[in-house]
């Protein structure tokens, strides 16, 4: 007997599970999921790590294998057809989309130093770095800042010491040297101004169609750390910015993470434990999460827990690791009956899925094998004139092109060094100031004050924003400031 499985609207803030091998159908399920939620009037937030989402913003047609598939499936009777959904790119490197940033303050300590590497020692240094800016009023907006504040804190680590404890040069040089690889990699990129306004991502067009955010990570992606600490800097703002509607008739906002496990790759206990939370609590703000990844296995057990509607597309067991991922996922399932769910999952073909979801009361469907039906938009990449089309095309074009730089804690430590400099040369006797300047009297720079002068002189200016803390950030760094 056939029968259909879909995702209820008002269930869909309940968050899923998308899984799979590699080239089982994941992505044309991620894309046909997308492009339903659009068509109800749902805004999307996607990362396009291989280039081949772009074709959600073209109308399909003439792709032989969807043709027989809407045949296969009587979609046409339903209504099926084919169409693009309005889409905007978003791309760190400012390259595939428009500039997306955030600001040091925003992003916070905890998911700083989970993106610099950082251990338990640095990572107290860095606390407060922040907090001593916070103290002082300084904005920390973009690298520069955080550079200029790191070498502020190591030149007062005596009369830091008593309230904060220690604070070794050591520790500061390993950090600074991590932000220098974080440039090398392009990540300076991410902080400045004017950085992302959340409200950018929740837009409809003229038709009522929720816009389908695409952020391109195919360069972004080959920074792990980069790509997963940015997602859920993006996941933790949804958190602390939207306010609660409770369980609206559809979500305000759905939000895919492809690429899952890189969330919780080496991610520290406190870390995963506030992804669990966020991750909990985040439904009640109208917004589903659904994680996109190749073994259910990747996702901790707690915030597995948490996913109702699930999508397994085929897993390979060749091993013993993967037999026993195999039954990991089965057993994530509300069992059916009429169904060996875990003999289907290796049997599965491609664009065949084991689908459960919740019912109109929040109660998960038995587990049944579908075929995945096919997205009325394009399969695979489009040109770069297309894109460059619909970027110039779209709502927020123009608004994040040209960065800002306003005064921040590089240049108020830099005039603080200059005012002190000054004062110090008028209060010096005349002659005293000469015999300094001969070169055989002249006193030798520490290493710390050269590479003070060297970071000052350096340092190119970048953008920035209000002093401010993500969620994540406040509740880990202290007391949020604006």
């Amino acid at each position: 007997m056939e029968s259909r499985v879909w995702i209820h609207p008002r269930m869909a803030n309940r968050h899923g599970l998308v899984a799979g091998a590699t080239g089982t159908g994941k992505t044309v399920t991620l894309q046909s999921l997308a492009e339903q939620f659009s068509r109800l009037g749902v805004p999307v937030l996607l990362a396009d790590v291989k280039g081949d989402l772009a074709g959600i913003s073209q109308p399909g047609g003439d792709n032989p294998r969807v043709e027989a598939r809407v045949r296969e499936l009587g979609l046409e009777a339903d209504g099926f057809r084919y169409g693009p959904c309005p889409v905007t790119f978003w791309d760190l490197y400012g390259e595939q989309g428009h500039p997306v940033r955030t600001t040091i303050s925003e992003l916070g300590p905890l998911l700083l130093a989970r993106l610099l590497g950082l251990n338990e020692v640095q990572e107290g240094v860095l606390d407060i770095c922040f907090r001593v800016a916070d103290d002082n009023g300084l904005l920390l907006l973009d690298l520069k800042d955080l550079q200029a504040m790191l070498v502020h804190v190591a030149d007062n680590a005596a009369s830091l010491r008593t309230r904060f404890g220690n604070v070794s040069a050591a520790s500061v040089g390993a950090i600074q040297r991590r932000l220098l690889k974080l440039q090398d990699q392009g990540g300076d990129r991410l902080f400045g101004e004017p950085a992302l306004d959340l409200a950018d991502l929740m837009q409809t067009d003229e038709q009522g169609h929720g816009l389908v955010n695409v952020l391109a990570a195919e360069r972004l992606i080959q920074h792990r750390a980069l790509y997963a600490t940015f997602l859920l800097w993006l996941l933790s703002e949804l958190f602390e910015q939207l306010p609660e509607v409770g369980d609206p008739d559809r979500p305000r906002l759905v939000f895919f993470f492809d690429e899952a496990h890189l969330l919780f790759d080496d991610a520290p206990a406190a870390l995963t434990d506030k992804v669990e939370q966020v991750v909990r609590l985040i439904r009640s703000k109208g917004v589903g999460v659904y994680f996109v990844t190749q073994n259910p296995m990747d996702i901790p057990d707690r915030i597995l827990a948490q996913l109702g509607n699930r999508v397994q597309h085929a897993l390979r067991a060749f091993t013993p690791r993967e037999q026993k991922a195999v039954r990991t996922a089965a057993q994530t399932f509300r069992p059916n009956p009429a169904l060996d769910t875990e003999a289907a999952i290796s049997a599965l073909g491609v664009g065949e899925a084991l689908a459960s979801t919740l019912d109109a009361d929040g109660v998960p469907t038995v587990v049944q094998r579908v075929k995945v039906a096919p997205p009325g938009s394009q399969l695979g990449p489009i040109s770069a004139e297309q894109r460059r089309r619909l970027m110039a095309g779209s709502l927020v074009a123009g608004v994040y092109e040209t960065p800002v730089d306003r005064e921040s804690a590089y240049e108020r430590l830099r005039d603080m060094a200059e005012q002190a400099a000054r004062a110090a040369e008028d209060d010096a006797p005349a002659a005293a100031r000469q015999r300094d300047r001969s070169p055989s009297r002249r006193k030798a720079q520490t290493p710390m004050e050269a590479f003070v002068v060297s970071t000052m002189r350096s340092l190119g200016t970048q953008i920035g924003r209000q002093l401010a803390r993500g969620v994540l950030g406040s509740l880990f760094g202290g007391a949020r400031r604006r």
